[in-house]
């Protein structure tokens, strides 16, 4: 109740005379009129003395909620479990609180100091968690996405990139940037799919967005991405229909100088996007699938297909949607 009187008055930067006045992109301001002046009571025994406006009300209840001895823990262990694995020890998360509670110069909240303890931790690099079965996290959509865009250095030829929505969950990948369901994201931190995971008592957050459903969506969207969001199709067809202004570009010409070479196109990938953890057996499903699309098909596309088609079944792999 504390906490609630704490956040009143606090609404758009706007004159209240009106949504005319509502901006977006402005810090939130605090209206004294609709302030709870009275005493406030928050955690750990902290009072807000009664007059205390919205503007000092709010920095003694952030201040008071930076330094709950909760705060450490939890942010760590939520770090660790969106960059580097969905399980980790006690230790891994002790050690990354510790961190967070001095960066080693008294400092509390460093972020850089957390970051680099998240990332540099010994259970992080271990090699040996590679072929640990248990170990690693599944990828989001949205993540999975941003992968391709980074590996493939996608562009926008307007400038603007209009990716429009992403969540349809049987053409697209179920998710849109900023547009979570809830103030909780699109999954919680404990979720668990019934099964092995749940008899060992382990967590797989990523899991409650997929489905039978998103996992045909993502195999459709990646594979309309793989070939259409590129700089040939847009160069060669989007330019061609006035539609130049959706397009964002992948840049395979790294890949189409291996087209010729299955087997050399496939490497490249499985360390760009697989971080090298390509199954034999996987490698080779995919250059037999690409090496048999034909190159002599019309000038520059019949290497496209190959690439884009090497493209979307890497980033359909197990190696490529679990991240270890």
């Amino acid at each position: 109740m504390g906490m609630a009187k704490v956040f009143t008055g606090w609404s758009w930067a706007t004159d209240w005379n009106g949504w005319t006045g509502v901006t977006y992109d402005k810090q939130m301001v605090n209206y004294a009129e609709y302030h709870s002046a009275s005493q406030k009571s928050i955690l750990r025994g902290v009072v807000i003395p009664a007059g205390t406006t919205g503007e000092q009300s709010l920095k003694i209840a952030l201040d008071t909620l930076f330094n709950h001895p909760n705060v450490g823990p939890f942010i760590g262990s939520q770090l660790i479990k969106r960059f580097v694995t969905s399980n980790p020890s006690p230790a891994y998360i002790s050690r990354v609180t510790s961190a967070f509670n001095n960066n080693g110069q008294g400092v509390r909240g460093d972020m850089k100091a957390v970051i680099k303890a998240v990332l540099l931790d010994p259970e992080a690099r271990d090699a040996s968690k590679v072929s640990d079965p248990l170990w690693g996290k599944l990828r989001e959509p949205m993540i999975r996405y941003a992968n391709f865009m980074r590996a493939f250095d996608v562009k926008s030829a307007s400038g603007y990139y209009k990716i429009w929505n992403l969540e349809d969950p049987l053409y697209s990948i179920g998710q849109n940037p900023m547009r979570a369901p809830s103030v909780f994201n699109w999954f919680t931190p404990s979720y668990v799919p019934t099964g092995d995971l749940m008899n060992k008592g382990m967590v797989a957050p990523e899991f409650a967005i997929t489905h039978e459903t998103t996992v045909t969506g993502y195999a459709n969207f990646i594979i309309w991405q793989a070939e259409r969001q590129t700089n040939w199709w847009r160069d060669n067809v989007a330019i061609k229909d006035g539609s130049v202004d959706h397009y964002l570009g992948a840049d395979y010409s790294e890949e189409m100088a291996l087209v010729s070479n299955p087997v050399a196109l496939v490497d490249r990938l499985n360390l760009i996007l697989a971080a090298g953890r390509m199954s034999g057996s996987t490698k080779q499903t995919i250059v037999n699938a690409i090496s048999a699309i034909p190159l002599t098909q019309v000038s520059g596309y019949s290497g496209l297909s190959r690439v884009a088609g090497a493209v979307a079944l890497t980033m359909v792999s197990p190696e490529f949607i679990v991240q270890k």
